[in-house]
């Protein structure tokens, strides 16, 4: 009975490692897939007649997918560093899935992009733009953000039991010297040098 919340933490650590890594991994494409497809059209008006316009999600804000971008890579940098480090980046990633979520929200309903694209199709300053409707695609954004978001909070909270990178690549003098020689002795020195390590 005492040995149960024990053994449960590595198995609630390790489902935590592929879920976040699921939802950082599914929500990044998300909100990339949705910033290259059509978030509002509408019709312009122009002399000759009427002009169908469009706005992808990248023409109504640029800010979701460059924070995809950021969230997916704190989601790789998570597991390069350690500790304090590790929480920062953790943070980094849960503050992007929720600007991600903010701004998706926030361009619901945004018809200044479409505006844009109906002032250059017609060539007109201030063209009118009629009969304006929205798609999903905001909405899968926002999900993306989510999802994200959902990530940087299960690093925070589990990511201190999660494995780092191999630390092989680490400054030699972090290692314990071989066979108990003493860095310090000349001749221990020499034989460092014939053995191919670094003694400084």
């Amino acid at each position: 009975m005492t040995r149960e919340p024990s053994s449960r933490s590595p198995r609630a650590s390790r489902r935590a490692l592929g879920l976040a890594l699921l939802c950082g991994a599914f929500g990044a494409a998300a909100v990339l897939i949705a910033a290259g497809q059509t978030w509002a059209e509408g019709t312009a008006t122009a002399t000759g007649g009427e002009l169908r316009v469009t706005a992808d999600g990248s023409a109504v804000s640029g800010l979701p997918s460059a924070l995809a971008l950021v969230g997916l890579a704190a989601l790789v940098a998570v597991f390069a560093v350690r500790r304090t480090g590790r929480r920062v980046v953790a943070a980094v990633l849960a503050l992007s899935g929720a600007g991600i979520l903010a701004a998706a929200l926030r361009d619901l309903g945004d018809t200044a992009a479409l505006e844009h694209r109906a002032a250059e199709a017609t060539g007109l300053a201030s063209a009118a733009v009629t009969g304006v409707s929205h798609t999903g695609w905001p909405w899968v954004s926002a999900l993306g953000g989510v999802l994200l978001l959902c990530a940087g909070l299960l690093a925070l909270v589990y990511g201190r039991h999660w494995p780092a990178m191999s630390s092989r690549y680490e400054r030699a003098e972090r290692r314990a010297p071989r066979g108990g020689s003493d860095p310090d002795k000349p001749e221990d020195l020499w034989k460092a040098l014939d053995r191919g390590e670094d003694p400084t």
